[in-house]
Formats: structure tokens, C-alpha cells, sequence
């Protein structure tokens, strides 16, 4: 099964899309403010569909949530490259394109809300059934570190596609062929990896598992913090992360003007020479730290002194990140993104195994999803702001590079949350 679940990281993170989201979206002439509110209402849908999703895959079946996921996907990913497309052939304005992007934010959301949680249920049920509950951050950081290295094959496929096409939008149709396949590869799972799955799944017994899971984890104190932390660290990441683009874009200008003075490129041929290259490394090197994730486990000794750590690192690189974003170092300012990128993938099985050791088996994917669905309530509130504070310092000139807010915010919620982790005795 170690192959399966390994196999479905490295297809899911076949994401061509997500190295170019927000240049696709200002490739379509949007600001960084209605890109904000688009990710908003992303995570706005994401919050709705999230409500009912993890019950439902508790109750009715994993597996088959899992199938219906990627098929919301896959029509999301149609609607978005056939809306940018449209767009730039002038036969959609504004507004009608504004309307088609949260139609396909819609569907991206249902495939959010139903995959989230879900498949790390799937692989915690499995480690119960195989008696090796003990390997938990070993065996998710192990899977993780198949869906970066997907993640780094993936960004070479999306260079080629945007360097042939010049356009960052057909990434979008690319990106349904492994989302078909991972269909194919979810449906070979064995159906005891459903769980428990009743008859007849009714509203009320669906909202009953919900209540009695959201009960535990906002009256059990430390799942309460968890899911605090996971608004801190990982709604900050989600709604900062994609700046790395147009930082890499902006730095690519002037070295392809250099190397290839010879050569008449588009800009969007040109922004791959960079966004290819610090992407693929990016992805290695998160490959590498999910799968050694554990190790900072046995170090620190428990899995809560080993998260005050990374929020100290988290404190650190922010501040350096702010000066560096001032001042506009782009080289500084992308390895700081690296290391936020790094960073999240050590933190994320640390977390989710320290969920799964605060959580009751039966509610597994309930309560991963009210995770989820808080962190989507963070990254919505984030989006929109940290957009309109870029916009606000590029349009009065307020540094070197407008995007310096990312660091204010990183350093904000950084030193919060180290201020009050647990301590070491």
C-alpha cells in the first residue's frame, strides 16, 4: 500500500497550474486585491463544503470521497483554463470572468473539502490495521516526500508547457491527465480502508458525527491549540506562498536579458528561467526535510518541543525575509521563500501526527477537516488584506519591492505562537 499512497502524492502534485497561479491571474489583467478576494472566496467554499465532507467520508466511505474529489477537480481545472482562455481572446469582460473564476473556485473547493484529511485518514487506518501506529510522522513524511518529488517533476512539465505555448494558462488542461489517472489508482485501494461505512447515511446521524467531533476538538485544549497553530502557520503560508512567483518573474527579467540577448522571448518564456530551476530545487529539498521530518522528532524528544522549534526558525526567517523584501534583495528573498517552503513540510507531519495522537480513530477525517476548515477561515481572512497591503506599497512606492508585508505578517504570527509553545522541562 506504501506504493499506492506514494503513487497517489506523486500524481496529485502534478499541479502545473500552481507555479503560475497568480501569473495566470494577472495574465488576465486582475489586481493582487481581487486575486485576494478570489482566494477568499476559495476558502470561503472550501469552509461550507468542509462542514459536511469529513463526516461524510467517515460515514459513507474514504475511498469513494476520494474519487468524488478529484472529479470536482478535474471539471474546476476545465472551467479555469476555458475562462482564461476566453478572457484573452476579449470575448469575456470583466466581470463575466470574475463570475466563471469563483464557478471554478466552487468546484476546486468541493475537491479541497473532500480530499482534505481524508487520504491521511486513509493511511492512519491502515498503519491501525497493519499495528504500526508507531511509525505515524515516519510513514506520512515518507508519502509526503513522494508528492514533493511529484511536485518537482511537475514544475519541469509546467516550464515546458508555458516555454512551447507562451501562456500561462493552458497549465490548467494539462493538469486533468494525472488527475484522471489518480482516479484510476484510488479506486484499486482496498475497500476495508473505507472504514466503517453505514447503509444508509441520513442529515441527522452525518451532523451528529460532526457535532460529537467538533465537541472533542474545541473542548479538548490541545486540539484546541492545534487548530490555532494551523491557522497561524499554515494560513500564512497558503495565502503568502504564491508572491514567490512574480518575485521570481521580476528577478528572471534582467538575467534572461543577459543570457539570451540574442533571442526575442515573451515574458512568460522568460519567467521560466527562473521559476523552473528554484522550483525543482524547492521541491527536492522539501522532499528531503517531510521524509527526515521525524528525525527532528527523536531529537527534540517529543513532538511539541519540535514545533516550538520551527516556530522559532519561522521567527527567524521572517526576519530576515522583511529588510530583504524593503529593500528589494531578490536573492535573499528567495531563498527566504525556499526556507518557508522547507519549513512547512517538516511542520506539516509533525502536526498532523500530533493530531492523530490527540484524536479518536472513528473521527479522524472529521476532525482533520475541521482543521482544514479553520485554516481556510485564516487563509480568507489573510488574502484579501496581504493583497491590498501589496497593492497599497507598490502604488505609493513604499520600498523597493512591494511585497514586504509577507514579512510583517511571518514575524507577527511567528513570534505569537513561539512566545507561548510548550516549553522544554
Amino acid at each position: 500500500m506504501l506504493k499506492k499512497f506514494s503513487l497517489y502524492g506523486f500524481l496529485k502534485n502534478q499541479q502545473y497550474y500552481d507555479y503560475f497561479l497568480l501569473l495566470a491571474f494577472r495574465q488576465m489583467g486582475l489586481t493582487f486585491f481581487l486575486i485576494g478576494l478570489l482566494i477568499a472566496f476559495r476558502e470561503i467554499m472550501v469552509n461550507l463544503m468542509e462542514v459536511p465532507s469529513g463526516a461524510i467520508a467517515d460515514l459513507s466511505g474514504r475511498r469513494r470521497a476520494m474519487i468524488f474529489s478529484f472529479a470536482a477537480y478535474i471539471v474546476s481545472f476545465f472551467i479555469f483554463g476555458l475562462s482564461g482562455t476566453l478572457s484573452l481572446k476579449g470575448v469575456l469582460d470583466q466581470n463575466s470572468l470574475i463570475l466563471l473564476l469563483m464557478l471554478a473556485m466552487v468546484f476546486f473547493a468541493i475537491g479541497e473539502a473532500f480530499r482534505s484529511g481524508t487520504h491521511k485518514s486513509i493511511i492512519f487506518m491502515w498503519l491501525e490495521i497493519e499495528d504500526r501506529t508507531k511509525e505515524r510522522t515516519r510513514v506520512y513524511g515518507y508519502t509526503r516526500s513522494w508528492s514533493k518529488i511529484g511536485s518537482a517533476v511537475s514544475v519541469l512539465l509546467a516550464c515546458v508547457f508555458v516555454f512551447a505555448t507562451s501562456n500561462y494558462i493552458y497549465v490548467f488542461f494539462f493538469a486533468i491527465i494525472p488527475y484522471v489517472l489518480n482516479i484510476v489508482n484510488l479506486a484499486s485501494y482496498p475497500r476495508e480502508l473505507d472504514g466503517k461505512v453505514v447503509e444508509r447515511l441520513s442529515i441527522r446521524r452525518m451532523f451528529g458525527h460532526l457535532k460529537d467531533a467538533m465537541v472533542v476538538s474545541f473542548k479538548r485544549p490541545s486540539l484546541k491549540r492545534l487548530i490555532l497553530e494551523s491557522m497561524g502557520f499554515e494560513g500564512f503560508f497558503k495565502a503568502s506562498k504564491d508572491y514567490l512567483q512574480p518575485i521570481l518573474k521580476s528577478a528572471a527579467l534582467p538575467i534572461t536579458a543577459v543570457l539570451f540577448s540574442g533571442m526575442e522571448l515573451t515574458d512568460e518564456q522568460k519567467s521560466v528561467v527562473l521559476i523552473g530551476p528554484v522550483f525543482f530545487i524547492l521541491f527536492l529539498l522539501s522532499a528531503v526535510a517531510s521524509r527526515n521530518a521525524y528525525r527532528l522528532v527523536e531529537k527534540k524528544g517529543e513532538e511539541e518541543h519540535a514545533a516550538r522549534f520551527l516556530w522559532g526558525v519561522t521567527v527567524l526567517v521572517s526576519l530576515i525575509l522583511l529588510p530583504a523584501m524593503f529593500y528589494g534583495i531578490y536573492l535573499v528573498m528567495i531563498v527566504g521563500f525556499v526556507a518557508l517552503y522547507i519549513l512547512q513540510n517538516i511542520w506539516r507531519p509533525v502536526l498532523i501526527s500530533r493530531f492523530n495522537a490527540n484524536t479518536d480513530k472513528t473521527q479522524g477525517a472529521t476532525v482533520l477537516s475541521i482543521e482544514s476548515q479553520a485554516k481556510s477561515v485564516s487563509t480568507m481572512l489573510i488574502a484579501p488584506f496581504l493583497g491590498l497591503a501589496i497593492d497599497l506599497a507598490r502604488e505609493h512606492g513604499i520600498g523597493a519591492s512591494e511585497f514586504w508585508p509577507v514579512g510583517v505578517l511571518g514575524l507577527g504570527i511567528g513570534l505569537g505562537f513561539f512566545l507561548t509553545a510548550k516549553r522544554h522541562k
